[in-house]
């Protein structure tokens, strides 16, 4: 396995628990009554689930590569 494999591994493996814990900030009360009043959600969630997602698209890239 190489070096960029081995990063792309951490680097999927940090964007699921970033994604995770995006998906996860969604159901919080304060979430739910931002959405509530404003239609979406705060930029801190959608920050973990986009970079949880890019993270995630980034490091099964690395891992998929045959250098």
């Amino acid at each position: 396995m190489s070096v960029a494999q081995i990063v792309g591994v951490a680097l999927a493996i940090a964007g699921v628990v970033f994604l995770i814990a995006g998906i996860n900030a969604t159901d919080a009360p304060s979430e739910q009554i931002t959405e509530a009043f404003t239609g979406r959600y705060t930029q801190q969630t959608l920050w973990y689930i986009a970079g949880g997602l890019g993270a995630l698209i980034g490091g099964g890239f690395l891992f998929l590569s045959r250098r």
